[in-house]
């Protein structure tokens, strides 16, 4: 990573082979992928591999705004970690550390010059907390 980058956390009380899974099949990222109640990600693609493309479609539910979130993976390592950069050449790094029946979530990301790093910060761990809430209420 060349910028300047906030890291975010959390611990999720599932199995990390189940953290996983949340966060990268579609039909669980349209779950939990939303940065406030006022937005929902409608759809979502994943092509988790080395090379592969995402998009997240996220969408204020009022139509007022609209915008997909998407990026190419540079590396997947199976369940422990996933490095991906945005499509505006921000870069993405996300570990996944097990701790029994726990998974550490930390995710570091290259901040942008349009919102301040407090407002970005804030909105990357309300993600993972909603990820959190999302994980541990599946069975």
């Amino acid at each position: 990573m060349k910028k300047d980058t906030i890291t975010v956390n959390i611990k999720v009380n599932r199995p990390v082979e189940k953290v996983w899974e949340c966060w990268t099949q579609p039909e669980h990222i349209k779950s939990w992928n939303n940065a406030s109640d006022n937005w929902v990600t409608p759809s979502a693609t994943n092509d988790l591999k080395e090379g592969g493309k995402f998009v997240y479609r996220m969408e204020a539910k009022d139509g007022s705004a609209a915008f997909d979130f998407q990026g190419t993976y540079k590396k997947v390592i199976y369940p422990k970690f996933l490095k991906y950069i945005l499509d505006d050449m921000r870069e993405v790094e996300i570990k996944f550390e097990e701790k029994g029946d726990a998974t550490l979530i930390e995710e570091t990301f290259e901040t942008e010059k349009m919102n301040s790093a407090k407002m970005q910060k804030n909105g990357w761990q309300v993600i993972l907390d909603n990820f959190k809430k999302y994980v541990e209420s599946e069975v």
